[in-house]
């Protein structure tokens, strides 16, 4: 069982070539800390300035430490939610199985 965050952001119209590269570094970053399944950065074919993360972690407190990190202080929130004009955050737990 997995806990899994998808966030879409939208950028502030042209900041996208400035946002992606540093969700790059951060996704670098991501996959090396402990309980980090997955770290995808995808952009909208059709609307460019969306922008989709889809993280994957072993536990909830996973994520929690992953939010207490340098690096999402620095990158997310101090270079990244500036040049937003949206920011969902979905948080998702396993659904039990039926007949489990």
């Amino acid at each position: 069982m997995t806990y899994v965050v998808v966030a879409r952001y939208r950028t502030r119209p042209g900041e996208q070539d400035t946002v992606l590269p540093l969700l790059d570094t951060m996704a670098a970053a991501s996959r090396r800390e402990p309980g980090n399944l997955a770290y995808r950065v995808h952009q909208g074919v059709e609307d460019p300035r969306t922008v989709l993360l889809y993280e994957e972690y072993a536990t909830e407190a996973d994520f929690t430490a992953h939010c207490a990190t340098e690096h999402f202080r620095e990158i997310v929130l101090g270079q990244v939610v500036p040049l937003l004009e949206s920011r969902d955050v979905l948080r998702c737990a396993p659904r039990a199985e039926v007949g489990a």
